[in-house]
């Protein structure tokens, strides 16, 4: 494994008491002035600000560049917008077009900063659908979306480059894949002459496979290895790397134990030095440890994990419920901002 920083992420105003503190990745919100540095052997040891280099300084400290034109101080939220018929929590939902329009509007209404359209399931035990299906399900709702007004920035998830091409064309402005370019490496080459950003996350194995028994030896780690090898070769393919964005894809070839393991080390994600995404809505460990077998009841656990992802320093929430979100984000600001914002 490679050697490892993480910040002690901490939250509430920054005082002259906390000498050293330092933003968790350009964060408004939390902080830290304690690192916890991990070998190559698995070994840690408690370090300060003092203990980086400008480089780990940078990775772990500096703010994140602009998202499609949105800054990333304060979590942006993102919304899910799946049009096909078997995903997980929403299949079937907003499979026809006006409807899935009709959402599209209300959560630009809401606030939400981005919209994340789908059109293949990557559920557990789910089928790859056509690139000809997936198209036809996203290219012309997009071209929908754009001409009843819709400016939000809009990314297109998909793992095919002419998923993408198709979906650019039409107006998208960020390609979200969940497999890093592992599916079809054409896609990095088409993000790069588009210059548009890109999602990278980790999965283990396809939808069809992910779930059947994973095992990791060090799951923080080795995601992390996994990312960084995938930002290498996005970056050897012409995407710059202001314009990468990672995912530790919880719930994508891991246990329940694994994805908790992820959400405690979240903080370590940021010495890849790059913004960071966390999509854990409605997830079945959620309801798991919260008692909720149906997916749509497991708003109380989705808010939970994003809100803990929000005090590590995440830059961007992938979520179902949009409006409970944004409220929620909303009183979690209020609640942390430095009282000399107030004065």
């Amino acid at each position: 494994m490679t050697a490892r920083l993480r910040p002690v992420a901490r939250l509430g105003g920054r005082s002259a008491g906390h000498g050293g503190s330092l933003a968790v990745a350009g964060s408004r919100f939390a902080w830290f002035n304690t690192i916890e540095r991990r070998a190559a052997d698995g070994s840690t040891k408690m370090i300060g600000p003092s203990g980086l280099d400008g480089a780990g300084r940078a990775r772990l400290s500096a703010p994140r560049p602009a998202l499609a034109g949105l800054g990333l101080d304060s979590p942006r939220v993102m919304g899910i917008l799946n049009v096909t018929p078997d995903s997980f929590s929403d299949g079937g939902d907003y499979a026809g077009r006006a409807a899935a329009v009709v959402r599209a509007r209300e959560m630009a209404d809401d606030g939400v900063d981005i919209i994340d359209i789908g059109g293949e399931s990557t559920r557990p035990g789910a089928a790859e659908v056509s690139v000809s299906d997936e198209i036809a399900r996203t290219a012309p709702l997009i071209a929908e979306i754009r001409a009843a007004g819709v400016s939000t920035p809009i990314s297109i998830d998909t793992r095919k480059s002419a998923v993408a091409e198709a979906a650019l064309s039409e107006g998208a402005d960020i390609v979200n894949d969940v497999a890093a370019f592992t599916f079809d490496p054409e896609l990095a080459g088409l993000c790069a002459s588009r210059e548009v950003p890109v999602i990278v996350m980790h999965a283990k194995g396809t939808p069809e496979t992910m779930q059947q028994g994973p095992t990791y030896a060090d799951v923080t780690g080795e995601v992390l290895d996994f990312l960084e090898e995938r930002i290498v070769f996005a970056q050897g393919q012409g995407i710059a790397r202001d314009r990468i964005v990672t995912d530790p894809g919880i719930g994508f070839g891991k246990t329940g134990a694994h994805n908790l393991t992820l959400l405690r080390d979240l903080a370590a994600f940021h010495d890849l030095g790059a913004p960071v995404l966390l999509g854990a809505s409605r997830k079945r460990f959620i309801g798991e440890i919260g008692g909720a077998a149906h997916a749509k009841d497991r708003l109380g656990g989705s808010l939970a994990v994003a809100l803990h992802g929000v005090s590590q320093g995440v830059h961007i929430l992938r979520v179902h419920d949009t409006q409970a979100t944004i409220q929620a984000l909303r009183l979690f600001a209020a609640l942390n901002s430095d009282k000399t914002e107030e004065e």
